[in-house]
């Protein structure tokens, strides 16, 4: 089976809306892919702040901005089937929304985007709230990536996530686990704006910065690193608990971006240790996505606290760096459509596997 589907990821960090035209195959259980298209629209001023804010709006405010924002993903879409021409050719959409609210201890999670207006404004079929039946059962809800790297990128035993947070799957003998290890861009990005850059490119910024190591051992404290997984953290866990720690201390920002830089490859290394020590002996690789993957100093650095792990660490091509997470949720979308188990409960701590997805269809 070939699905031609059209997958859409909106990171923590507010950076944009990710979006690729996948040619997924299935033969007999067997899945592989091909990206024939891919765009990271960068979100205007006032859907950064809009997005930030969604928080703190009255219900009906934010409703308002759920419906919005569908719309406004739904445009998004189309231009980009006419920009590559692909009137005709997808069989279906499959939208993450960007995440709000994510409370898996009261069996909630929340992603603006509304699938009804994404199916109006398309008029294809539209895959939504694709975490929602893994935390009514008790599950995290996240992270939901493990079944892609599972089915398009095996032959590693660690796939780490470098966005706004940083997360990492494993392949263990009793099955796939994955779990939330730290903020990462999310709070690097927020400290570069304190030099008016928008990001620290390749980590140039934190490399020319000295560490403090006072905070670093204050950071690598917090409690919820020496928590149990399955676990998973909140998109303001970086901004409201991590960035006023960091901003407390009367440093550099250098200073800061380089002690921050130590944490996340520490708290990676720390994770990948615990992890390494329920698999086989010998060597490991582990594959690194996301927009961290192109921070030279963060991955240089993490090399390094990973070597005497004896893991191996891989940057892949920058096709699958930038847009890994926007194609599991087109992956994700295909097997809703085939009602097949798209989250794993092995990862998330859910009563059993489950199919999620809200299917909205407008004509």
């Amino acid at each position: 089976m070939v699905y031609n589907v059209i997958g859409t990821m909106s990171g923590s960090s507010l950076d944009g809306l990710d979006i690729v035209f996948a040619e997924l195959t299935e033969i007999r259980g067997q899945w592989t892919y091909v990206i024939k298209a891919s765009e990271s629209l960068p979100y205007e001023p006032e859907w950064v702040e809009k997005l930030a804010a969604a928080t703190t709006l009255p219900a009906k405010e934010y409703l308002l901005l759920h419906t919005a924002y569908g719309h406004y993903t739904g445009q998004r879409i189309l231009s980009f089937i006419e920009k590559n021409e692909l009137d005709h050719k997808v069989h279906f959409i499959a939208s993450h929304g960007h995440t709000t609210f994510h409370l898996p201890g009261q069996k909630m999670t929340a992603q603006l985007g509304d699938g009804a207006a994404m199916a109006a404004v398309t008029k294809l079929p539209v895959i939504t709230d694709l975490r929602s039946v893994d935390v009514a059962l008790g599950g995290q809800g996240a992270p939901i990536v493990p079944i892609g790297e599972k089915y398009l990128l095996g032959g590693y035993q660690f796939w780490l996530n470098l966005g706004g947070i940083a997360n990492i799957s494993a392949e263990l003998p009793q099955g796939f686990v994955a779990f939330d290890i730290c903020p990462a861009n999310r709070v690097l990005n927020e400290l570069a704006l304190q030099l008016n850059k928008p990001y620290d490119d390749g980590g140039k910024l934190a490399a020319g910065g000295v560490a403090d190591a006072g905070l670093l051992a204050q950071l690598n404290a917090l409690p919820y690193y020496q928590q149990p997984w399955p676990k998973s953290l909140a998109n303001d866990f970086g901004t409201d608990t991590v960035l006023p720690m960091v901003n407390a201390l009367r440093i550099s920002v250098q200073g800061k971006l380089r002690t921050y830089t130590e944490h996340i490859a520490a708290q990676i290394a720390q994770a990948a240790g615990q992890l390494k020590t329920a698999m086989p002996e010998g060597p490991a690789k582990l594959l690194v996505t996301g927009g961290g993957a192109f921070n030279t100093f963060l991955i240089d650095t993490l090399r390094q606290q990973l070597a005497p792990l004896n893991i191996e660490l891989e940057v892949p091509d920058a096709l699958t760096v930038s847009f890994k997470e926007a194609l599991i949720m087109a992956l994700i979308g295909a097997l809703r459509w085939r009602q097949e188990v798209n989250v794993l409960s092995s990862v998330t701590g859910a009563e059993h596997d489950s199919i999620n997805g809200a299917l909205w269809i407008s004509h």
